[in-house]
């Protein structure tokens, strides 16, 4: 009697795993690719060597203009920060930031691709960062 319901278990669970894999395909990241065409920067946090706010203030995100202005303590090492972005639900960041960044020149902004979900559209945003006048 068992294995006449553990056979038709094991089919019936085969093919759920299989039609589930299919659903949406999995890009070079592992990702799932899935219909979602958004494609923004909701926040942004820039964090010093011991893994603290460095920023001044909230940074000012404009997606329409596709630009992110941090503001940071007077004296910050800006050649080991660590960004950290929040981005739509299934958007992905390119390049990765697998490291600390050097934002030492402040007249060549740091630039990363968001890119939606369905993989299809891609914005680039523009980090521009200002450090505090000395007190």
């Amino acid at each position: 009697m068992k294995k006449y319901f553990i056979i038709p278990s094991v089919i019936i669970i085969f093919i759920l795993s299989w039609v589930r894999c299919t659903d949406f395909p999995i890009d070079e990241d592992g990702l799932l690719i899935t219909t979602r065409g958004e494609c923004y920067v909701s926040n942004f946090e820039l964090l010093g060597v011991d893994f603290q706010t460095v920023r001044t203030g909230a940074a000012v995100i404009d997606t329409t203009a596709q630009t992110i202005n941090v503001n940071v303590f007077y004296g910050t090492d800006l050649k080991n920060l660590w960004p950290q972005f929040s981005l739509v639900t299934d958007a992905k960041l390119d390049p990765k930031i697998t490291d600390f960044v050097d934002f030492s020149d402040l007249a060549n902004p740091k630039q990363w691709t968001v890119i939606s979900g369905n993989r299809k559209v891609k914005k680039t945003y523009t980090v521009f960062v200002t450090v505090q006048q000395k007190p």
